[in-house]
């Protein structure tokens, strides 16, 4: 089986980058583990650190890490080799 080929007229769409899907990953579960930190607020669960809210951080910190991939790796984004 050969590979079609495209005249040079033709440009093919760029492949979105896998780094722009594992933003989104970490912005939807940040997203979800900030809600769940924010409702431990108000109910505190029966741990020894739950004065620290670990769930409030880690969820702080993943929405921002998948915001900034999801920036840094969004379709149609100039990269700097072009």
């Amino acid at each position: 089986m050969s590979t079609p080929v495209l005249p040079p007229s033709e440009k093919r769409k760029p492949a979105l980058p896998i780094w722009f899907f594992i933003g989104w990953l970490l912005l939807v579960y940040g997203i979800l583990l900030v809600g769940g930190g924010l409702y431990q607020l108000q109910h505190p669960p029966d741990t020894v650190l739950a004065r620290l809210h670990a769930t409030l951080w880690a969820g702080g910190v993943l929405t921002a890490m998948g915001l900034l991939y999801v920036i840094l790796y969004r379709p149609g984004r100039k990269s700097r080799h072009e």
